[in-house]
Order: structure tokens, then C-alpha cells, then sequence
């Protein structure tokens, strides 16, 4: 069975699996303040050009969103979003659960654009009644997006200029940051998205690591006790080194950005073999994330011997699906289920 699910079905790189075998029984001080996290925390801060940065490692992507977002907002506050992002569907209502309403707005290729967004918020303080409403605090956004779409470093800016006009937090989610980073497509780098941003994440589960993402605050001063809301959120790991270990490897030499480079890499090969093979594209992905149109029909054939995302109907006889690519996917993978479709 080939499997293109997802890009995290693999256990880790190599190079931190090499890494575990060797510290044996070393024993190591807890919950993150270990050689080997404050090592990986000193290495993210300066890639992203913030030499002061908090950098905190949390398990996974949707503790590391709900646990940024209520951190970042005021126990009123909303957070605005793109109705197909990640916090809008496919995390059960974590946001929400924080207390924090997620306020969906439309995209356009799974991107928030800035002047819809300033059109919402106009409307907003416009209303007498705004009071009674769920005040925005802050504006969610991931790169790639759930489309593999990026938003361009223009579009990020102005995004941020938003924010700063109606005094607004900006987010990103990173789980796959790396895929945007290394794309062929990128127009910016791990220093702007630290410049423009908040808070942010990079992910590790999705891009190499057994688990894990490393959460970015540029500026520490915005939460100050960031590592106790880590522990109110039930997100501090005890075995902390175990994240930093990992991230001190995945920052160690350009890995993490090679482990994502290849996992793209594959991706465009892919792209190649499907659009000769006359298959119509939902959306133009220029990351590990590949979408077609399939006949129902053929999906369900295809299923029997591949794994596959569905993400969603398209009309009564097609379905949009999902081809993922990661860090371990093969080229002769790509070459055998090309000649299953």
C-alpha cells in the first residue's frame, strides 16, 4: 500500500533518530531547560534574525495553536480567520474551547486577503452595537495554507499593516512552514515571517521530527509568562529534551530546510506526471501538497492501493483529493502510483 495521506505518517529523519540512540540513559533536566532546548531555541532564534526570541517546544499543532491564541488574546477577544484555516475546521472547536470565538471570513485560495479583512473591521466599529459582538483581537493565518498556497511576502505585509491600523495580533500557523520556506515560489524567509509576526510556530511533526514544533515569540516582553500558560494548558512535557533534541538536530546544518526541499522536490515531480496525465488541478499548490479532481468511481479504485487525502466534494461524480509528499517519500513512490492512476 502507498501511502500519500499525509506528510507525517513516517517516524523521523534519520539524523534525529541517530541522535536518540545515542544519548543512551544520559539524564537530562526537565521540561525544557535542558542543553540540548536551550541549544535548538538559540539556533530558531537566530535563523529568524531575533537573537532574543522566546522559543518554547510544544508536542503538536493544535495544542500549539490553542495555546498561542489564548495566550495572545484577551479573554473577550475573538480570533479572525479564513473559513477553510485549520482553527475554522479541522480542530474540533480547540479555539473555541479556550473561550475564544473564531470569526470565519472568506478567502480566496485558502488565503485571507488584507483588504477583506479591513472591510470587516470597518464594518465592525462602524455597528453602534459592536460592543455587544465579539471584539477581533487577532488575525490567524498559516503558511503554506490548507491549500498549499502561500501568501506572498506583499500579502503578508500587508496583513500586518492591518493589525497595526485596528491594533491587532498577527499568527501564523507553521506546522508545515518548511514547504513554504523551501518552495520555488517563496518571496520571503524565516526573518520576515519573524518580522511580520506575533507569534508563530515551526513545525516538526510535519517536516522530519518524530513530534514536536517550536513555538516563536520575537518579542518576549508580549508574554511574559509564556511557560506558565505552557503548564495551565497541560502543554508542558516533563522529557522536554526530547523535543529539543530533536529540533537542536533539525536546525543543525540546513536540515530541516533540506528535509523539506526534497519533500517539494517530489511533489513538483509529481505534478509533472499528473498534469501530463491530463488530470485537472482544484488549485495550483506550489508545496509537498498536490490536489485533483477524481471520478468517484476511480477515487474508489484508487483507494484500494493508495492512501490519499479527501478533502472535498467537488459535484455528484468528483471528489478533490490529496496527494501529500514528505521528507522520506521516494521517487520511485511517485513512479508507481503514476502508473496507478
Amino acid at each position: 500500500m502507498l501511502r500519500f495521506d499525509s506528510d507525517y505518517l513516517e517516524t523521523a529523519a534519520p539524523e534525529i533518530i541517530a541522535r536518540f540512540s545515542k544519548i543512551g540513559e544520559e539524564q537530562n533536566t526537565a521540561y525544557g531547560f535542558d542543553p540540548y532546548s536551550e541549544s535548538a531555541a538559540l539556533k530558531i532564534a537566530e535563523a529568524c534574525g531575533k537573537p532574543n526570541a522566546l522559543v518554547k517546544f510544544l508536542v503538536g499543532g493544535t495544542q500549539s495553536n490553542a495555546l498561542l491564541i489564548d495566550a495572545l488574546l484577551k479573554r473577550y477577544e475573538g480570533v479572525i480567520a479564513a473559513t477553510t484555516g485549520h482553527i475554522s475546521l479541522h480542530e474540533a472547536g480547540a479555539v473555541e474551547y479556550c473561550g475564544h470565538k473564531v470569526i470565519a471570513l472568506p478567502g480566496q485560495e485558502g488565503k485571507l486577503h488584507a483588504a477583506s479583512v479591513d472591510q470587516y473591521l470597518l464594518d465592525f466599529y462602524a455597528d453602534e452595537t459592536h460592543e455587544h459582538m465579539t471584539q477581533p483581537g487577532l488575525i490567524y493565518i498559516s503558511q503554506p495554507t490548507e491549500y498549499g498556497t502561500l501568501y506572498t511576502k506583499a500579502e503578508l505585509t500587508a496583513l500586518r499593516a492591518v493589525c497595526d491600523r485596528f491594533q491587532l495580533k498577527l499568527y501564523l500557523d507553521g506546522a508545515r512552514l518548511g514547504y513554504a520556506l523551501t518552495s520555488k515560489d517563496a518571496d520571503f524567509n524565516l526573518e520576515d515571517i519573524a518580522a511580520l509576526c506575533d507569534a508563530f510556530y515551526i513545525g516538526g511533526t510535519k517536516v522530519g521530527a518524530l513530534f514536536g514544533e517550536a513555538a516563536v515569540i520575537p518579542d518576549p516582553q508580549l508574554l511574559p509568562h509564556f511557560f506558565t500558560q505552557i503548564k495551565q494548558h497541560g502543554a508542558l512535557l516533563a522529557k522536554g529534551w526530547l523535543l529539543g533534541l530533536q529540533f537542536d538536530t533539525l536546525f543543525s546544518d540546513g536540515l530541516y530546510f533540506r528535509l523539506a526541499s526534497h519533500a517539494n522536490e517530489m511533489a513538483a515531480i509529481l505534478k509533472d506526471g499528473l498534469k501530463e496525465k491530463g488530470y485537472t488541478f482544484y488549485i495550483d499548490s506550489p508545496t509537498n501538497q498536490q490536489f485533483i479532481v477524481m471520478e468517484n468511481r476511480a477515487m474508489a479504485a484508487l483507494a484500494e492501493k493508495v492512501g490519499f487525502g479527501f478533502w472535498e466534494k467537488y459535484d455528484e461524480n468528483h471528489t478533490v483529493i490529496r496527494f501529500a509528499t514528505s521528507w522520506a517519500t521516494k521517487e520511485e513512490d511517485i513512479k508507481k502510483l503514476l502508473s496507478f492512476l
